[in-house]
């Protein structure tokens, strides 16, 4: 019941946000966006072409955010293979192009270079772990590359923590550049210590598993 209900979270918070920023950044006013009205104070920016290229990580990582609760939570059985499969390449696809995009977006990071290595950082391991994961299924290890698959869309789900820590750091620190430079580490670094411990756990039950079907 309760892995039913941390599932149905997921899927609320990821459609949630990613609705959010398809309305935002899709049909409203771009500049409008707090990330986005903040820049454009500084007087020595220039929207062109970091707006492009804002947009093609946005876009590009929707596509993972959504995709990644239906390839994780529904189990491909032999009707659904080759959705799954072409579901997932779409997947390491939008990761892959939002990766590349994100350096250029790390380096201009608000917040300066503890920002900057925040999101880089961020931005090294989402691509590492899903190759990763790719790399696995490859070579049929399937277990394996679920464990990869948790791990990447940990890393994507950092696109949800961000927005849900982002209004109550600024509100403690005060300060809108502050609150950017922590929430570009607080973004991820939970994410990846829960789906570790989650990991960990279900090493643990099938270790367990195995140990009470093995005969004496």
């Amino acid at each position: 019941m309760g892995n039913k209900i941390i599932r149905g979270l997921v899927f609320i918070l990821a459609i949630s946000i990613a609705g959010y920023a398809i309305v935002q950044y899709g049909f409203l006013n771009a500049s409008n966006a707090g990330l986005v009205s903040f820049k454009l104070q500084k007087p020595n920016f220039e929207l062109q072409p970091w707006i492009y290229v804002l947009y093609t990580h946005i876009f590009t990582a929707i596509f993972a955010l959504i995709i990644g609760p239906f390839q994780l939570f529904i189990k491909p059985t032999n009707g659904r293979k080759r959705w799954h499969r072409l579901l997932g390449y779409g997947y390491v696809l939008s990761i892959t192009v939002s990766g590349i995009v994100n350096v250029y977006l790390s380096i201009f990071a608000t917040g300066g270079w503890i920002s900057s290595l925040g999101f880089m950082s961020l931005d090294v391991l989402w691509v590492t772990t899903t190759f990763m994961a790719t790399r696995k299924i490859l070579v049929k290890d399937i277990q394996a590359h679920k464990v990869w698959m948790l791990r990447s869309y940990a890393l994507t789900f950092s696109a949800v923590t961000l927005r849900i820590l982002l209004a109550p750091l600024i509100f403690l620190l005060g300060d809108f550049e502050a609150a950017f430079r922590v929430v570009a580490w607080l973004c991820w670094i939970p994410n990846l210590i829960v789906i570790e411990v989650v990991i960990s756990r279900m090493r643990l039950r099938r270790q367990q598993g195995f140990t009470t079907v093995t005969p004496k």
